[in-house]
């Protein structure tokens, strides 16, 4: 089961959050490292984000085609 920490950037779906985690990685020829985002879809079941909190998420069953991941907890930021 994985858990991963993110920032909500989308809350305007029914149920549903979209959530961008960003990652640096270091380029093998250059040797510096580069910013590389992803998007998750949340679900979240009493629509209780908003755009820019910090969340909790967990991976679960398939709710639709892209959203299988679960909110957890709402977070303060603190622990990014």
């Amino acid at each position: 089961m994985n858990i991963l920490n993110g920032i909500v950037i989308n809350n305007k779906m029914d149920k549903t959050l979209t959530v961008k985690i960003e990652k640096k990685i270091k380029d093998k020829k250059y040797k510096k490292y580069i910013k590389t985002h992803t998007k998750y879809f949340i679900h979240d079941e009493n629509n209780k984000c908003k755009i820019g909190d910090h969340i909790v998420f967990c991976e679960g069953r398939h709710i639709s085609k892209k959203k299988k991941w679960m909110l957890m907890s709402i977070t303060n930021g603190d622990n990014l």
